[in-house]
């Protein structure tokens, strides 16, 4: 019992090893890397911070960074894209759901605009 209460002691004692400061070249690398797999600048962020790299510290916005490097992705246009193949997918097997034949005309209708709006068209 003694010894157990000993060990909760030191182990509460220990300094908490604070992550290593990387350079704005290494920054930049991990930006890339994290792109590349898809991930959107604000997953990208969140996943840094839980890293405890803390974007702020660095010089550039990760949009920025991205869009220097052409592996930037609208969130937006992202997530309409991904809502269109579902629905696409629901309608192959579904042909008698006119609601989604709709819907699907509707979606379709909103990433033609947000390519407009973003400049993509």
């Amino acid at each position: 019992m003694v010894k157990k209460i000993i060990q909760a002691v030191t182990e509460e004692e220990k300094p908490v090893e604070k992550p290593k400061k990387i350079s704005q070249e290494e920054y930049e690398k991990k930006l890339v890397e994290l792109a590349k797999t898809g991930l959107t600048a604000e997953k990208i962020g969140e996943t840094l911070r839980r890293q405890e790299i803390h974007p702020k510290e660095f010089k550039g916005t990760i949009s920025q960074i991205l869009k220097k490097e052409n592996l930037y992705v609208n969130p937006d246009l992202k997530n309409v894209q991904e809502k269109l193949e579902r629905i696409k997918k629901h309608n192959e097997t579904n042909h008698q759901d006119k609601r989604s034949k709709r819907e699907k005309d509707r979606v379709f209708a909103q990433t033609r605009k947000l390519k407009i709006y973003h400049k993509l068209i």
